[in-house]
């Protein structure tokens, strides 16, 4: 008997494409092919100037926003299985994550988080039953809906008995702490901004959407006063469980601790480099002393230059990608929505959640929507 299929949908905070997994979970996580598909120009601009707004934008764009991050995601998740000779009808399930618009789980008075996307139209378009919204029940539960990575974290590699932690760097860095010991909670949270300062900075001044090869930065000095006041920013040392995203690190937060600085742009993405790494050695150090590994995933294993930046700042433990160890870094995350939605389809409630949300037991993620 055939393996089942799983599709699995995410475009992170730096909504620099559209991750497509295809897996199976039979007996073990497997990546059976890949994708990243670019949004439009127009669509990514529209979805960044709402992420990084001060949260004003009309019903009609947020409705049309909505309407047409759907249709990508459809188009994304045809154009894999098109490629790959993979007929709709062998796939059970696909999740997906959608766009994260605003993140807001310690709003006093209504705490939310808001991905969109419309699962109604991606299963229309597809015909493949879709698992969506992962996210808002653990936040009615009391949680921060998020990371979710985690719990998949802890599947591919939570066998070894060696502390280890997995980091997976994105828009925003995350990690999971893996103890090593048999039945531990396992425990992760976002450490704060990964690529998603250094992209818009690159775009910014080198009209880049990314800094290829850390190049940008390499050819920088790090500003070790704006460096003191990026550190300053509360997050950092508010203990978890905690998750951030654009609605935090943006540009404007940037400009404001630029006020009265004369720097080179390219001391600017060298500091902001720097940033990354300390606030994720220091989230490591605080959190996790005893690791003994770190394997990274997402983007950021990309980036040489932050790669040794990572591994100097905390040795021994090697930081190394998780292709040493057969997966691929790019598509974990993606990997994550497809198993979640075989969870869902189980009726599962995800055990392990609460240790890293904070929510008040663990709870079935996502609706679904049939693809009858």
């Amino acid at each position: 008997m055939k393996a089942a299929l799983y599709l699995g949908l995410i475009s992170g905070t730096s909504a620099d494409g559209i991750d497509v997994a295809l897996a199976s979970f039979s007996p073990r996580p497997k990546l059976i092919a890949g994708l990243t598909y670019p949004y439009p120009a127009r669509l990514r601009e529209a979805i960044l100037r709402i992420a990084q707004s001060d949260g004003q934008v009309s019903l009609d764009e947020l409705g049309a926003l909505d309407v047409l991050i759907g249709r990508s995601f459809a188009d994304a998740a045809m154009e894999l299985l098109q490629r790959e000779g993979v007929k709709p009808g062998r796939v059970r399930a696909l999740g997906s994550h959608g766009q994260t618009i605003r993140h807001r789980p310690l709003q006093s008075g209504a705490p939310y988080t808001l991905q969109i996307g419309d699962a109604n139209i991606i299963a229309e378009q597809t015909g493949i039953t879709t698992v969506a919204d992962f996210r808002r029940r653990d936040v009615a539960a009391g949680g921060h809906g998020a990371p979710l990575a985690p719990v998949f974290h802890a599947a591919m590699l939570g066998r070894s008995t060696k502390p280890r932690v997995v980091l997976n760097m994105g828009g925003i860095a995350n990690i999971t702490i893996l103890s090593g010991k048999a039945n531990a909670p396992i425990r992760g949270f976002d450490t704060g901004p990964a690529s998603c300062l250094l992209d818009a900075w690159t775009e910014r001044h080198l009209d880049q959407p990314y800094d290829a090869g850390g190049v940008f930065a390499a050819s920088g000095r790090v500003d070790p006063t704006l460096l003191a006041r990026l550190l300053d920013e509360p997050y950092f040392t508010t203990p978890p469980p905690k998750s951030t995203g654009r609605e935090v690190f943006h540009l404007t937060w940037l400009q404001s601790r630029l006020k009265g600085l004369v720097l080179a742009p390219k001391d600017v993405q060298a500091t902001l480099l720097a940033l990354t790494v300390e606030s994720i050695a220091a989230a490591i150090r605080a959190h996790a002393p005893g690791t003994r590994e770190v394997y990274a995933c997402g983007g950021g294993v990309h980036n040489p230059v932050l790669m040794a930046a990572l591994n100097a700042a905390l040795a021994p433990a090697p930081v190394v990608s998780v292709a040493s160890v057969g997966i691929d870094p790019d598509y974990v995350e993606a990997m994550t929505f497809a198993w979640l939605a075989l969870q869902r389809l189980e009726d599962r409630a995800i055990r392990d959640v609460p240790s890293v949300t904070g929510a008040s037991g663990a709870r079935v993620l996502g609706g679904i929507y049939s693809a009858r």
